[in-house]
């Protein structure tokens, strides 16, 4: 089992910034990409941006050029830095990991962290 500890959410003015870190914990040999996932009310999960452990990076197009997703391998962990913050940003944020273990690739999921943007 792997273990998501998540940090960083809050409340932030329109054009603010905050950062989200997700440490991950217990089985974390074989963990290949690490991403964020974000949940508003009413809306599906949806994908924020992710990473793998070379350091590729993915984002959502409404993120793009506002937020940086990066990783430290040695503490196996995954921080998001949001800039430029909009009211549409505010959602609660997930963290994600995916472990391979042979033949088997398993996905686990913090327990969210609440970023809310608003004047």
């Amino acid at each position: 089992q792997v273990q998501l500890m998540e940090s960083g959410g809050g409340l932030v003015q329109p054009g603010g910034s905050l950062r989200l870190s997700c440490a991950a914990s217990g089985s974390i040999s074989g963990i290949n990409a690490m991403g964020w996932y974000r949940q508003a009310p009413g809306k599906q999960r949806e994908l924020v941006a992710t990473i793998t452990s070379g350091g590729v990076t993915n984002y959502a197009d409404s993120v793009k050029g506002r937020f940086i997703i990066s990783r430290d391998n040695a503490k196996n962990t995954v921080f998001l830095q949001l800039n430029s913050l909009k009211t549409e940003d505010t959602a609660v944020y997930y963290c994600n990991v995916e472990r391979v273990s042979g033949l088997i690739t398993r996905r686990y999921w913090g327990q969210g962290t609440q970023v809310t943007v608003s004047s």
